[in-house]
């Protein structure tokens, strides 16, 4: 049973017990209306106590039971929830920790609700391209008042329980409990105290109205079309809260149903539900059970102050964990520390940041310019430049100074791990933590695994992931791992566009109209053009054979990097990221495309798009068919969290399934016959192939 019956007194205690947070999947909602059944018979039984075992009273609906049919089996929610408002016995909501989604319509069913302080209440719906489906944005209005509910159901936060319960005139808790350790005990009493109470009092009668209802609803929607862009369910919530102040109650609740079911079946909603359970997948490693053993990770070394260095030690500063910074010159280290506390600073000036939190962040940091001062850390990562001469110095250093069982971290983006580990005597401690940048703010990681590696560091350092907030993905080793391997091909597309007529700003709107961050031209700017460069250089070496449109290495020889030097594919003005169009630039591609005897041709933001979305497809398949990435969904979250890929479309791979993986072969095939492309890239890689020709998908 996933619901426990206990009876105190002349109280029946009904518990959801369903860890990790007492999901309301079809089991549990038959386990409780059985015992809600069995309380009711009961002649001893005066009232009920709904509450949640563990750490959670609800986290809501399970999601992998949506757009199934187990989702909408009797008993489903709406009926769950009907039966507990036509109970004869009172029913309290003893809610705690965790209250969110379906759990929080549950407990907005209840007669009553006694909340613990502390507790995280939320409609998360929003985030998975939904309205709440059973009643929250009918039920929450009229318990909280219009504008703080809506305020709620269109950003899907949690919002404390004792915040909630100071808003004037709130009718979500009855009463809030003294503690959260108190609450069983306080609930129980409660229900009995009000046992004999009737009638019974629902959400649902409560009245809902808003004195300037058109102007406020109207200026909600201006406010959520500029935030949603192209999410259709924000602007559906404004709608579904705006029915609760017009319609009746099961009227409200109609139109509610109507638009959860019509969204479910978006393409947007599609792609965040499926970026919900990736990202809850990709802390998942098969061969390294939960259960496996953790290293201790009380303090940090970092190798280099710079920009990187600064950044990753940002991040374990705000975890609360001690790091020492380690540079070769006390200069240095005082840019590095400057940096830093500018950061800090911009954070406090902001209001983003208390003045106490940001004294006891410097607090944990130290400094040092001599490798035998990080003999005591935990864990060292090496921030320092990418090429692996200097690699092997550190490493070799490390080896020597860090104590036995420590981990040794590389930073790097593109280079062998293997050869990395070997600098050392111990590569089973060897791992890649690749940070993007600014390594402060984004949220991915991509964790490299070496041949060697261990499993316990495995398991530890996705554990420490998760402790500085980020999203952390395993990559095998590989050139680029999986990141910086695809975007090389995005990369090279980009400038096979140019040759054959495109200039750099129509590629980068062609991309961003479809939904990027930025285009290839301007991220080669923020990132520095000189970085490709170099990697170019190296792949004329490695692979003479691979076509590259050498536009982009033009642009290098004019010392054109890019924002830090003013000047890249586009002009920039100090102090502004604006992107302006350069006229010598664009003069230097149409020369060069009349050097090679190419006629321009006019060229669809459709075949821009596809070509730059479908090479980070091809080269996915290779990578999931090389076992670097382990699932596709791994490889969208790299792309979404790391490289702008849009939200609502889910992911290169998960994108290509909707478009049909048989329709970007067709597609490829095309590209391969164009004689300015590279025919031997666009053959699909054998896993897309395979998939196409029977009719399956990446996920």
């Amino acid at each position: 049973m996933t619901t426990l019956y206990e009876v105190h007194g002349s109280v029946a205690l009904i518990t959801l017990s369903n860890p990790p947070v007492n999901g309301l999947g079809h089991p549990t909602r038959l386990s409780l209306t059985r015992h809600l059944a069995q309380a009711n018979e009961d002649d001893a039984v005066k009232s009920i106590v709904l509450t949640g075992a563990g750490k959670a009273f609800s986290g809501g609906a399970d999601i992998k039971e949506f757009g199934s049919p187990l989702a909408t089996q009797e008993p489903n929610l709406l009926s769950v929830i009907m039966a507990i408002e036509n109970s004869p016995k009172p029913v309290v909501a003893a809610i705690h920790s965790v209250c969110m989604g379906g759990g929080l319509e549950l407990a907005l069913g209840c007669h009553y609700r006694m909340a613990a302080p502390g507790c995280s209440v939320a409609l998360p719906e929003v985030k998975l391209g939904l309205v709440p489906g059973a009643g929250g944005t009918q039920r929450l209005p009229r318990a909280l008042g219009v504008e703080p509910a809506l305020n709620m159901i269109v950003s899907g936060e949690p919002v404390k329980s004792e915040m909630l319960a100071q808003i004037p005139g709130q009718k979500l808790f009855d009463k809030m409990a003294s503690t959260a350790a108190a609450l069983p005990d306080e609930a129980l009493a409660f229900a009995q105290a009000i046992a004999d109470t009737r009638p019974l009092p629902l959400v649902r009668d409560l009245p809902c109205k808003h004195r300037n209802g058109d102007a406020y609803f109207q200026f909600a929607r201006n406010m959520v079309k500029g935030m949603a862009k192209n999410l259709p369910a924000p602007l559906k919530c404004v709608d579904a809260v705006e029915a609760a102040t017009q319609q009746k109650f099961d009227e409200g609740m109609r139109i509610e149903r109507e638009f959860f079911t019509n969204l479910m079946f978006t393409p947007e909603s599609h792609a965040l539900r499926h970026i919900f359970m990736a990202e809850r997948a990709a802390s998942k490693i098969p061969d390294v059970p939960a259960d496996t053993p953790q290293r201790r990770m009380d303090s940090i070394a970092v190798i280099g102050a710079g920009t990187m260095g600064g950044g990753i030690a940002m991040n374990f500063l705000n975890a609360g964990i001690p790091v020492k910074m380690l540079e070769m010159k006390q200069e240095a280290l005082d840019r590095g520390l400057a940096t830093i506390r500018k950061n800090y600073e911009s954070q406090v000036k902001k209001g983003k940041l208390k003045q106490d939190k940001y004294e006891q962040r410097l607090g944990l940091l130290s400094t040092t310019l001599s490798y035998d001062d990080l003999n005591d850390a935990d864990m060292v990562i090496e921030a320092v430049f990418e090429e692996m001469g200097v690699k092997e110095k550190v490493f070799k250093e490390l080896d020597r100074v860090m104590k036995p069982g420590a981990i040794l971290a590389s930073n790097t983006s593109t280079l062998d791990l293997n050869r990395i580990a070997a600098f050392t005597g111990r590569p089973q401690d060897v791992v890649g933590l690749h940070f993007f940048s600014p390594a402060n703010i984004m949220k991915l990681l991509e964790v490299v695994r070496g041949d060697k590696t261990a499993r316990d560091v495995m398991a530890t350092v996705m554990a420490v992931a998760k402790k500085i907030r980020k999203t952390a993905v395993v990559s095998g080793v590989c050139d680029g791992f999986i990141g910086n391997r695809m975007i090389e091909q995005y990369g090279r597309q980009g400038g096979f566009l140019l040759d054959e007529g495109c200039t750099p700003a129509q590629v980068d709107k062609a991309i961003e109209k479809f939904g990027f961050a930025m285009g290839p031209f301007r991220m080669g700017d923020l990132a520095g053009n000189d970085i490709g460069w170099a990697i170019r250089k190296r792949r004329y070496q490695e692979k003479p054979d691979m076509k590259y449109s050498k536009t982009a290495d033009l642009l290098c020889e004019k010392g054109r990097f890019g924002q830090k030097t003013g000047a890249g594919w586009y002009d920039y003005v100090a102090g502004k990221r604006d992107a302006i169009p350069n006229p010598e630039v664009v003069q230097m591609i149409e020369a060069h495309r009349a050097s090679l005897g190419i006629s321009p041709r006019k060229i669809s933001d459709e075949e821009i798009v596809q070509r730059l979305v479908y090479s980070l497809v091809n080269e996915g398949a290779h990578i999931l068919e090389e076992g670097i990435a382990s699932k596709a969904g791994d490889i969208d979250m790299v792309y979404l969290m790391g490289y702008g890929f849009p939200i609502y479309r889910g992911g290169p791979m998960l994108y290509a399934d909707r478009i049909g993986l048989f329709n970007v072969v067709q597609a490829m095939n095309r590209f391969a016959k164009n004689p300015l492309d590279d025919a031997n890239f666009w053959k699909p890689a054998p896993l897309l192939a395979r998939l196409a020709a029977e009719g399956k998908t990446f996920n």
